[in-house]
């Protein structure tokens, strides 16, 4: 049983950045879910800062004990208890998301799990939807650094389905669920904040996956 908080120091480094942004794309009330909370610490330091929020943490079994201590130390009111959550559930434990984080998962996942995060996003997005994905991502097919080649190759060697996802890729799979690129964020660490809002009217026909 966890004892102690997790840490995470790229979330201290990057959490401060990350927030400036979040302050512009999410301006008014809404829920947040954040895939992947990881520690917890970014999930209270955006409550802390955005107030109107009411911030909504999500992870594996595995996180969930860790997380709980990070909030019960915040104590704040717009602090939801972290849900236990995968992408590749079938179900997720909401009718609807109004807004949706995600921080530093999608390299961690294989191809198959990012598809499938946005076949979930499909079913359970709000119209007018806002998404904000931040992490490292190649662009026409290289690396945006020599640090995050070496970061790829090091995610590779821990699981071989791990690895730093094509933007045009990530692009693709949000325009087929109705997902307008908003913006593009540079950030610190040869990281990108990729903004995307669903457009208000929901594509009537079937949409596919496949590579």
């Amino acid at each position: 049983m966890t004892t102690e908080k997790p840490f995470s120091q790229a979330c201290e480094n990057n959490k401060q950045a990350i927030l400036d942004i979040l302050k512009q794309v999410f301006d008014k009330p809404a829920t947040v879910w954040e895939i992947g909370s990881g520690t917890g610490q970014h999930a209270c330091h955006f409550a802390q800062h955005l107030p109107h929020l009411t911030w909504q943490p999500t992870d594996r079994a595995g996180n969930i004990a860790g997380i709980r201590l990070w909030l019960g130390e915040a104590g704040l009111s717009n602090l939801q208890a972290p849900l236990m959550l995968d992408v590749a559930d079938a179900d997720w434990p909401c009718d609807s998301v109004d807004a949706l984080f995600t921080a530093n998962t999608l390299h961690i996942m294989s191809l198959r799990e990012v598809e499938l995060l946005f076949e979930r996003l499909a079913r359970y997005l709000a119209l007018d939807a806002r998404v904000c994905i931040y992490g490292p991502f190649n662009y026409r097919g290289g690396y945006t650094s020599d640090s995050n080649a070496r970061f790829d190759q090091w995610l590779k060697q821990q699981n071989p389905h791990s690895c730093i996802k094509h933007f045009e890729r990530i692009r693709g799979l949000a325009s087929a669920i109705g997902l307008e690129l908003l913006a593009d964020h540079a950030m610190p660490a040869n990281n990108r904040l990729l903004v995307f809002q669903r457009q208000t009217r929901r594509r009537n026909h079937a949409v596919g996956f496949g590579g």
